[in-house]
């Protein structure tokens, strides 16, 4: 054991014992951050274990050689929307706090933060304090920052009580997404029975160690509260430290107890401003009182704080309800008669404490659109449901409001739950009550929109054509064109296209005459995505309007949107030049502003592409990388599922079979034709490469009692051209405007369909159309269909072609299989070549150009150039976003 120091001020009664180690990691930590390598530090422990003691030593010893940057999390009621960014804000800069007081949407800040944060010049200590506090736009800065984090130079540390971050807190969700080789975690343990004696030592009087240890469990806040009591005069060591805390303020004058009190109902700092109008004329007095006696302390900003939160708890927890009620109303006043008004999420929490329905129905609109605006949505449906509980004393216009507020953000960020429809059917009722029919068709076009996206689909078409024929009533409006877009969206995905196309340029026509952009945004995609998907190659032009419509006003969702029905319209129509870039965009787009969800389901069908185009080691690295993610949803890990099925299958993986029947049955569970049809075409491919014909039979039923207008034009040919294959004659539906490779085959022109699928790249497809050739020259045709599935390591349809050339005659003629395993860095995901590789394996290690050039003995021209050609593959414009992608996929780092 040993003691790191100790304040002379025996007031705040802070020793630092028994933490030499951790505080000599975090600063060896900032030391790196000097030298641009930055890190995270989770600084983890109970309640009172001395993390915020920690930090301000920490800072202590930092200070002048680093920038330190604090700001904590409070226990309000409703979180404070990026709570600890505004008590950074000054040291940000002045653009990071107009951002800040602007609301700008959380993508912007956070990058202006970040990019701030490089420019400062000097290495930066930012430590985020109780996070378990922290509101959800916090969060995600936290994280948003973390993944970076490595090429900034800046130590993020973050204290936070593990005993109160269970498996399902949003904090462990964070954690689990930071940079594992960047994170640092740091626990703190009680003190041990000599570092009790130790700090025991420090206050006057008789004291056990042993009785203390016994009785505190080493905590130091426990400790220090325990001695303060009984060197002030208790008789006998409390039982707790809530009797300690009690038996304190028990000896304090009447004034002094009720300022303490008062001041308990403020789980954050207490601005000295409000102890004038809070206390009168001796609001200043008392708070000095309350410092000398270690009970509150000054912060960084002047504000007044509990030394501990403990302490304020067992403060508060001495007030009966009615005290607390009114304590709330008095904090409540004096905070508006500050000029605090702004301060809703701090004025929201005294207003329901002081269960004043006026207030809170007043404040809540304003607090949940400042927090909705910092992407703080959670918070924002926390706040719209405390005024919910004061519904009933809200006029009707407000009712409604609120509820239709509460349901949009509750839908956002918490669950679409039953709770949530019936907050927009109770808006309907009150909105037809004041004959607002304009608000009845938006709420039931939500209606429509909620029930689509529980999976109700026939719940879903019936209030959307509600919506219409109510908007359709009443002169048009913006409301009617989203309504109109909301119908072509859902016509979309039920491949109802020409429905699509008719209902989205309704609402064309109306959004252009409105001005609405987003409405004109959300057609544009739903137009273009029925089109391209029926073989109409204007539809591309339209979504890349509406793309670059997106981009321009930040409607990031909007382009994630675009990027997903362009990319895997280009996969499925095998435009693989369109499907690489388009991929390459959007993946890189969804990893630069953390739409972690849009970029999973993209990467699957990346790995979709990389299975057509005969990559099928890649595919499967790039499937596995998805599926191993944690928390994703079935309908996210689908695509990558499904690839993997495939791959494994041709692959002739010993666990192909059981792969199939899972992507199968979770195909099945969606009910959705787009997941359903591919897993039924695979498995009829199973049975040909099982030489097992007999048990396609029942897919081949199930798929042409769909229909050809179930089914894109790609599908409907596989279809044909399995049933071809195997033997069997589809419906003559099923051979109408086939695409090119599938029409050759089945008409019997091999060589043409053999042509088309190499010139389109699809090496898999060559060799099939090539072995259904074999039956003209077999030797020749079952050869080269064997030399290509040899090339891309397809096993289990190699198996086929020897059998097929044995029954033929001409095994001797089929080349031998290459010996030894796969080698890794053949290929790679984006296509780097094997010294790219290497040179992004020096980037993540945050190696320079000049760096770089040392250690591979070539000029620094020659690394820039190929630094530069790493950063096109990626599709990213610098190193960080690099270092971010590679986080994200792991399996793009270079191999072993």
């Amino acid at each position: 054991m040993s003691v790191c120091s100790e304040t002379t001020d025996r007031g705040d009664y802070r020793v630092l014992i028994e933490r030499d180690e951790t505080l000599q990691s975090l600063t060896s930590l900032a030391a790196d951050a000097s030298d641009g390598r930055g890190a995270v530090a989770l600084v983890a422990g109970e309640a009172g274990i001395g993390k915020t003691t920690l930090m301000d030593a920490l800072r202590d010893q930092l200070k002048g050689a680093h920038v330190i940057l604090m700001g904590g999390c409070d226990a309000l009621f409703t979180p404070r929307p990026l709570g600890p960014i505004h008590d950074m804000g000054r040291l940000l800069g002045s653009s990071t706090a107009k951002l800040l007081s602007d609301g700008v949407h959380s993508s912007e800040l956070f990058a202006a933060i970040v990019e701030r944060l490089g420019d400062i010049g000097q290495p930066i200590v930012m430590i985020v304090e109780d996070t378990h506090w922290a509101d959800y736009a916090t969060l995600d800065f936290l994280k948003f920052l973390g993944r970076r984090i490595s090429m900034l130079p800046v130590l993020l540390v973050m204290t936070y009580r593990d005993d109160e971050v269970g498996q399902d807190h949003p904090f462990t969700q964070v954690i689990g997404e930071l940079p594992s080789g960047y994170t640092h975690r740091l626990r703190l343990q009680p003190l041990s029975e000599a570092g009790v004696a130790t700090l025991a030592s420090s206050f006057d009087g008789d004291h056990s160690p042993t009785d203390l240890f016994d009785v505190t469990g080493g905590n130091p806040f426990f400790v220090t509260e325990l001695l303060a009591s009984h060197e002030r005069g208790a008789a006998t060591i409390p039982a707790s430290v809530k009797d300690a805390v009690a038996a304190r303020l028990n000896r304090l004058a009447p004034a002094e107890r009720d300022f303490l009190e008062t001041i308990s109902v403020i789980p954050g700092p207490t601005p000295t401003e409000i102890l004038s109008p809070l206390f009168g004329p001796d609001g200043e007095t008392l708070a000095m009182a309350a410092i000398g006696r270690g009970l509150v302390v000054k912060d960084a900003g002047g504000a007044l704080r509990f030394r501990h939160e403990l302490a304020r708890l067992a403060t508060l927890s001495r007030l009966q309800a009615v005290r607390q009620k009114e304590s709330h109303a008095r904090v409540l006043f004096a905070f508006e008669k500050a000029g605090f008004e702004a301060k809703y999420d701090l004025l929201m929490h005294h207003a329901a404490g002081a269960q004043d329905a006026r207030k809170v129905l007043q404040l809540a609109p304003s607090a949940a659109a400042t927090a909705a605006g910092l992407g703080a949505h959670r918070e924002a449906a926390a706040h719209l449901a405390t005024a919910l509980r004061f519904v009933d004393h809200a006029e009707p216009e407000l009712a409604a409001e609120i509820y239709e507020q509460w349901a949009y953000e509750a839908g956002l960020s918490i669950s679409i739950d039953n709770e949530v429809l019936d907050a927009r059917r109770h808006a309907i009722t009150l909105w037809r009550a004041l004959g607002r029919m304009d608000k009845v068709g938006e709420n039931l076009r939500w209606l429509s929109r909620l029930h689509w996206y529980r999976g109700e689909s026939v719940e879903a078409t019936r209030f959307s054509e509600e919506a219409v024929k109510t908007l359709e009533s009443i002169p048009a409006s913006a409301e009617r064109a989203m309504a109109y877009s909301l119908r072509s969206q859902l016509h979309m995905l039920n491949d109802q296209m020409e429905e699509s196309i008719d209902w989205g340029e309704r609402a064309l026509g109306l959004a252009d005459e409105f001005g609405e952009v987003e409405v004109r945004i959300h057609a544009l995609n739903n137009i273009g995505t029925a089109r391209v998907f029926r073989n109409d190659r204007r539809g591309i032009a339209e979504l890349e309007e509406s793309l670059a419509l997106s981009l321009k006003h930040g409607f990031h969702e909007h382009a994630a949107r675009v990027y997903t029905n362009l990319s895997e319209y280009a996969v499925e129509f095998r435009d693989f030049p369109l499907a690489e870039r388009m991929l390459s965009e959007g993946i890189a787009f969804d990893t630069q502003y953390d739409l972690d969800t849009w970029t999973h389901y993209l990467v699957g069908r990346q790995a979709q592409l990389r299975l057509f185009q005969g990559r099928l080691r890649d595919a499967e690295t790039i499937a596995n990388g998805v599926l191993n993610i944690d928390k994703l949803t079935l309908l996210i890990k689908l695509p990558a599922l499904t690839v993997l099925a495939k791959t494994k299958m041709r692959l002739g993986a010993d666990d192909a079979d059981a792969t199939l029947a899972r992507a199968f049955e979770n195909a099945m569970a969606t009910d959705e034709f787009q997941y359903v049809v591919p897993m039924r075409i695979a498995y009829i491919e199973a049975a040909w490469l099982n030489n097992a014909p007999e048990t396609a039979h029942e897919h081949f039923e199930r798929l042409f009692s769909l229909g050809p207008d179930a089914m894109h034009r790609w599908r409907v040919g596989e279809t044909a051209t399995w049933a071809k294959r195997l033997g069997i004659t589809p419906p003559t539906g099923f051979l109408k405007d086939l695409p090119a490779p599938y029409r050759m085959e089945i008409d019997g022109r091999i060589d043409d369909a053999v042509a088309e699928w190499r010139r389109i790249g699809a090496p898999y497809e060559e060799a099939l159309a090539l072995i259904c050739g074999a039956a003209d020259d077999p030797g020749e045709s079952l050869a080269d269909a064997q030399k290509i599935l040899l090339r891309i390591e397809a096993s289990a349809p190699a198996g086929e072609v020897a059998r097929l050339a044995r029954a033929h005659g001409v095994a001797s003629s089929l080349p031998r299989p290459r010996r030894g395993p796969y080698k890794a860095a053949r290929n790679h995901p984006v296509g780097l070549t094997k010294r790219e590789q290497t040179i992004l394996g020096f980037i993540l290690a945050g190696a320079s150009n000049a760096e770089i050039a040392e250690k591979l003995s070539r000029s620094q021209r020659t690394i820039e150039h190929h630094v530069s050609s790493i950063l096109t593959k990626l599709h990213v414009s610098n190193r960080m976003e690099a270092m971010l992608r590679v986080q994200n996929e792991p399996w793009l780092a270079p191999h072993e």
